[in-house]
């Protein structure tokens, strides 16, 4: 299975990605594992991606691209692979369909988990974490035995900065703004696959199957 997932901050597409990862039992491989790769073996495409993240700027396309093709050249990509956070533009989009024609390879589906804005805004806003060590709750749908401390090591849960319903709508506005040429690219070519999701995980994950069917079979 080739594949790509999408999804709007908040959607759970990371928790889904596992998943798929472990279902069918093909590589992650996200924007942030290849420039970690890259920069960790210090290769020439790592040291330029570090030398924008350093300075904290996007890293250009030309980059990004010849990261992702370096990485589908790995022997753990033959029997398909999950992209994530790539592609983030239409012209990353292009370089995708590029860089697959020259492997002979293509895309068998695109996953888009749609979660309306306003269930999203909810789950992030009333995100709480514990500072110390890391479990995390919810005000409404994973309450701690005691509100607002950690029923682990009884530390104060906080809010993070970036949970704020300013930052998150905004977060939203952009993710909209940006994607929606790349849902509508996608779904001309007949690969979109929109999957609600909107309730429990595993019912989410088995709409995720249904819709793939039995195309694991014919790759």
């Amino acid at each position: 299975m080739r594949l790509l997932i999408m999804g709007p901050p908040g959607a759970g597409k990371g928790t889904q990605a596992v998943l798929i990862k472990e279902e069918y039992q093909i590589p992650h491989i996200s924007t942030g594992e290849m420039f970690r790769e890259a920069i960790g073996n210090n290769t020439c495409l790592g040291i330029k991606a570090k030398d924008y993240i350093d300075k904290g700027e996007l890293v250009p396309d030309d980059v990004t691209n010849e990261l992702v093709k370096e990485r589908l050249k790995h022997e753990d990509t033959k029997g398909g692979f999950l992209l994530d956070g790539y592609p983030r533009t239409l012209n990353q989009a292009f370089a995708l369909d590029i860089i697959l024609s020259e492997f002979g390879i293509f895309l068998d589906a695109v996953i888009n988990v749609y979660v309306p804005s306003s269930i999203i805004i909810d789950r992030i806003v009333g995100r709480r974490v514990c500072p110390s060590c890391g479990a995390g709750y919810h005000i409404k749908t994973l309450k701690p035995k005691v509100s607002g401390i950690c029923d682990a090591c009884g530390h104060k849960l906080i809010q993070r900065e970036d949970d704020t319903e300013e930052i998150v709508v905004n977060r939203l506005r952009v993710y909209e703004e940006r994607t929606k040429p790349l849902l509508e690219f996608y779904n001309q070519k007949g690969l979109l696959i929109n999957i609600d999701g909107n309730g429990d995980i595993i019912d989410i994950f088995k709409r995720i199957k249904h819709t793939l069917g039995g195309m694991n079979d014919n790759v």
